[in-house]
């Protein structure tokens, strides 16, 4: 049924699951259905009202209007694209009467229909958008055209602009900026401060093309509206949410493009020019565990597909950014021995062993021993005219007796 309406349209279960997705869904959000049936509804969406306050989230007011059976209508909203950039819309529903519905557990109680605000997206295009790079060099760009911060004069304005990012569509209480602007001095000469910095970047942003709201002043705090900005850490992290979803549906291949696409955009840790910042030390944290986390889902999927070499190459990438990490010297050792390189796997046991002892004073934990074992075990049973078939090497020792 909603493949016959002209507008885009997705059913909900009593759930707010999404258990149908049409294709004009599809055109507008970049989503395909598989991607998205499955899902709650406000995950998919994410729409906010044009003001940047949420509009959808769990428990959220159409859920209890729909809970109520009574339709609902949003004019002027936006909704999230696959790519992250933000779609103007108007949101109507239809909701299904108990009597009409089926028996099943799954069935149909709402469909919402969204039609693009095509006079809106019009507006928007006019306003190229603020895309920020927060991971690896702190970089600013309008739409493809950088912006020369290395010329701004007043250097307190870009990190009060990186504070606002690492609180991105939160207000940012003054009292907070001060602490972290300028910590020695009083609140007075602070402020003052504060609404010279807080000017000099609305100036720079419309001299570039931006318009000052993406700054918004609420009260005693500052906030920087998340829906008109692009920050490459918010879409790393949904490009690595994403994968998730196929690498559990077993889409090996889509989940590695996904990982890339993220892969790409983490061109080293957040905001690693505040090495020193307490108040982005947490979330660069955060962000770099995600990253390795990431590269190990990665070199999983390439396992599932066979594809050891580039297996092991993410496992090392993964290393070389924390060679303590027993779990990833453990899968390293796994793929090399698939590649028949179980030389090289007991060589990686000495390695991560060597690193364990001298970095924390411990020995590997008792699987990663036996791995070691079972691998030193195998490697004996291994004909020796074998082992240079299958990849293994004879020891130095060796070769020089044999002279």
């Amino acid at each position: 049924m909603l493949n016959y309406s002209s507008d885009s349209a997705l059913a909900l279960s009593d759930q707010m699951q999404v258990i149908a997705w049409n294709h004009k869904a599809e055109e507008l959000t970049g989503y395909s259905a598989a991607e998205v049936i499955g899902r709650q509804c406000w995950d998919v969406l994410g729409a906010i009202l044009n003001h940047g306050e949420p509009l959808c989230a769990p428990n959220c007011k159409i859920f209890d209007c729909l809970r109520t059976q009574i339709p609902f209508a949003v004019n002027a909203c936006r909704i999230r694209h696959k790519k992250r950039n933000w779609i103007s819309v108007n949101i109507s529903s239809l909701v299904i009467p108990p009597q009409d519905q089926s028996p099943h557990a799954d069935s149909v109680v709402a469909v919402v229909f969204f039609r693009s605000d095509q006079a809106a997206n019009l507006q928007v295009s006019k306003h190229e958008t603020l895309r920020v790079f927060t991971l690896g060099h702190f970089g600013l760009a309008v739409g493809d055209r950088g912006i020369g911060i290395e010329c701004w004069k007043r250097k307190q304005a870009l990190t009060l602009l990186k504070c606002l990012v690492a609180q991105l569509g939160r207000p940012v209480d003054r009292e907070w900026l001060l602490d972290c602007l300028w910590p020695d001095i009083d609140e007075k000469r602070g402020w003052g401060r504060l609404k010279v910095a807080i000017a000099y970047l609305r100036r720079e942003l419309r001299a570039n093309g931006i318009r000052s709201e993406v700054v918004k002043t609420v009260g005693n705090a500052y906030l920087l509206r998340r829906d008109a900005v692009w920050v490459d850490a918010d879409v790393f992290e949904h490009l690595i949410n994403s994968g998730k979803e196929l690498q559990e549906k077993g889409q090996w291949s889509d989940a590695v493009r996904r990982y890339d696409e993220a892969q790409c955009l983490y061109r080293g840790d957040y905001l690693e020019e505040e090495p020193f910042s307490d108040w982005c030390a947490a979330e660069r944290e955060r962000l770099h565990e995600i990253y390795l986390e990431m590269l190990a889902r990665l070199a999983e999927c390439h396992a599932e597909l066979n594809q050891y070499a580039r297996a092991i190459e993410i496992c090392r990438k993964a290393l070389a950014f924390d060679s303590g990490r027993e779990d990833m010297h453990c899968v390293l050792m796994k793929y090399l021995v698939k590649r028949g390189q179980s030389t090289l796997a007991l060589d990686q046991y000495r390695r991560c062993r060597r690193t364990l002892l001298r970095e924390f004073g411990v020995e590997p934990l008792p699987d990663t021993q036996r791995l070691y074992q079972k691998i030193l075990d195998q490697r004996k049973h291994i004909p020796a005219s074998d082992k240079q078939y299958r990849g293994y090497s004879t020891p130095v020792h060796a070769k020089s007796a044999t002279r």
